[in-house]
């Protein structure tokens, strides 16, 4: 459902998010060796991050990326649209261009209900719930 690039930059925003109260601003570099991934595809999602207000940067010597207490209180929805786009919940299952009600794919109603499941999961989830277990130790961003 998802993209890679997509579930990189929700990898990214959560790490950012987990160094909030620190006061840190974090380089591609470093967020891509966290979160091993390639340094050339978070340094374009994480622009694009900034540009949709998901996180901030800074230049400078002491720039970097970084989150505010406001955006730590989005939800993670946000991070998805920015990425992937609205269009991310009405896709087909299968990838047929014309999939709908009336013209179902073989998978539709089963795939249709897992994706609405998961737009309300992840639109009652914030940012900030998902570093504080992270921070906790109780789940993990490293494979």
């Amino acid at each position: 459902m998802l993209s890679l690039t997509c579930k990189t930059a929700i990898k990214a925003v959560i790490y950012l998010a987990s160094k909030h109260g620190l006061e840190e601003r974090s380089g591609i570099r470093e967020i891509a060796a966290f979160i091993d991934a390639s340094e050339h595809t978070v340094g374009k999602m994480l622009q694009t991050l900034v540009k949709e207000e998901v996180i901030n940067s800074a230049k400078g010597p002491n720039g970097g990326f970084y989150i505010t207490g406001k955006q730590m209180n989005q939800s993670v929805i946000n991070i998805i649209y920015a990425i992937d786009g609205k269009e991310v919940f009405s896709e087909c299952g299968l990838g047929l261009s014309k999939c709908s009600a009336t013209h179902p794919c073989p998978m539709h109603n089963d795939y249709k209900a897992i994706r609405d499941q998961f737009k309300t999961i992840v639109r009652k989830k914030r940012i900030s719930d998902l570093c504080e277990t992270v921070n906790d130790g109780l789940t993990y961003l490293m494979g």
